[in-house]
């Protein structure tokens, strides 16, 4: 690894030197006592995640660039470009320059698309002759937090070997394989990014259009400021934006997808047939009614089940979802003759079943949805078109498609933030808390379900009760989240 790195350094250096003074950024990144990696993995469900500054640095961004590029070269049947885009975090730049520079300096081109969504990477990754893509985000975490999304050639979510090479490379058990080569060349290719909204268009043109329409669009401050209104004027919807700039600072904070009160308020201010919440780097998305009701991944992958069912493209009548799937969202579609399958929570898990299944349908009650006649991977901008065209094509309003649809059962979700990286990733090491879950399990047993869990994106342990009624749900949330701030956070 030390001699690999070190025929890359002066180039490095270089690139450093000539990149508006930022040598300082680079100075020193190779020394072993720069770059400390946490005993647990690194790829968490989405990617490499965590405070800027403390996880990731400009030192391992650089590292992950090199050794990203070695083994997405080592796999490739044929040498390619690496795709790279970022969000509006003030912290992007950076990585993006550090990840660039790595990339280079595994003899890769980089084609950079500056700030875009998270689907804009995977599309064109797989519609090019890219060997891989990367994405700087954290999607829906704070602006303080940043991440690493690295994609295959076909636009998927890497493979776990991929991952576990990179990982290796970056602890020092990676050699390379043969020379390198010479040092890669980064374009600037911002006209790529117009490609992919047009590709979002282009299903739904000549079919139906959205004229008539009045639509909020929640952008969070990130990385769909510059595209998502655009593509729904062009539609023929009458557009209102909330929080449309690239901010760094705001990026997610009290609104987007997990802050849908001024989106809710919006709504019902302006009188609009429907509103729309994407996340920080849109991949995601939540819907508002005309009332001014959420409504959630669950009820967006019943109706677009339902759409596709009717036209015969549903295959074996298949949904597949994630084990935080409501079970009035299971039960209901069960009903209608359809299946549904359960995975981790995570849409690399749900991309993985879909694959494994052939099912063209599925995704998270969080609004992470992936149909696989447009895309290997979540799309907000998508979901948003392909929902907002189902309620004009029904000319039945969003409101009475969800009224239609099915009720959920109470369920309680509650985040408990624990720092501590090994015992958040091993809580379930904890007798205490699981003694606690054996309990309210069999408490509950037929009329309840009980999901414990640490994320993979966010510092905290989440908890989620699902019950018969909203008293017994409280009742076991309180209890369990008692256990987990006793046990692990305190």
């Amino acid at each position: 690894m030390v001699s690999s790195i070190t025929r890359t350094q002066s180039y490095i250096r270089e690139v450093a030197t000539e990149s508006k003074g930022l040598g300082k950024v680079f100075e020193g990144c190779f020394a072993p006592s720069t770059i400390s990696l946490p005993a647990t993995p690194l790829f968490g469900t989405d990617g490499i995640r965590g405070k800027v500054g403390e996880l990731l640095t400009a030192p391992l961004a650089l590292q992950i660039g090199y050794w990203a590029g070695v083994v997405l070269r080592s796999h490739a049947s044929q040498l390619g470009p690496v795709i790279l885009g970022q969000d509006s975090r003030n912290s992007s730049d950076m990585l993006a320059m550090a990840l660039s520079a790595g990339l280079t300096a595994a003899g890769l081109e980089v084609w950079y698309l500056g700030l875009c969504p998270t689907p804009c990477v995977a599309y064109l990754t797989s519609v090019s002759e890219a060997i891989g893509g990367v994405m700087i985000s954290a999607s829906h975490n704070p602006p303080e937090d940043n991440g690493i999304k690295i994609f295959g050639a076909t636009g998927g979510k890497l493979a776990q070997a991929l991952q576990t090479e990179i990982e290796a490379g970056l602890r020092g058990n990676l050699s390379v394989a043969g020379n390198v080569g010479n040092c890669g060349r980064h374009y600037s290719r911002l006209e790529l990014v117009r490609d992919y909204g047009e590709a979002l268009k282009q299903p739904l043109q000549g079919g139906v259009n959205l004229q008539g329409m009045k639509i909020v669009l929640d952008l969070a401050w990130g990385a769909a400021v510059g595209l998502a209104p655009a593509i729904f004027q062009e539609m023929g919807a009458e557009v209102i934006c909330l929080h449309n700039a690239a901010d760094g600072d705001r990026i997610n904070v009290n609104c987007g997808s997990t802050h849908l009160e001024m989106l809710e308020a919006a709504v019902r201010e302006h009188h609009a047939d429907v509103g729309f919440a994407f996340d920080g780097d849109a991949d995601r998305v939540l819907a508002v009614d005309s009332t001014g009701r959420p409504v959630n991944g669950d009820y967006i992958l019943y109706l677009w089940g339902q759409h596709l069912k009717q036209q015969n493209q549903l295959p074996d009548n298949l949904i597949v979802s994630t084990v935080m799937a409501n079970l009035g969202f299971e039960r209901a579609w069960q009903q209608q003759g359809g299946k549904l399958i359960r995975t981790a929570v995570g849409d690399q898990y749900v991309q993985a079943e879909m694959v494994k299944t052939g099912g063209m349908l599925g995704g998270e009650q969080s609004g992470h949805i992936l149909c696989r006649y447009y895309g290997m991977t979540g799309d907000g901008l998508l979901t948003a078109l392909h929902l907002a065209s189902l309620v004009k094509q029904t000319g039945v309003s969003l409101a009475q498609l969800v009224d239609q649809s099915f009720q959920t059962y109470p369920q309680l979700l509650r985040n408990v933030r624990v720092v501590d990286r090994d015992r958040r990733l091993n809580w379930q090491n904890c007798q205490p808390v699981q003694q606690a879950i054996a309990l309210a399990q069999t408490a509950m047993g037929d009329a309840g379900r009980i999901l414990v869990r640490a994320s993979g994106t966010e510092p905290v342990i989440r908890v989620m009760v699902e019950a018969a009624n909203a008293e017994l749900a409280n009742h076991w949330t309180n209890e369990l989240v008692a256990q987990v701030q006793q046990h692990l956070a305190a």
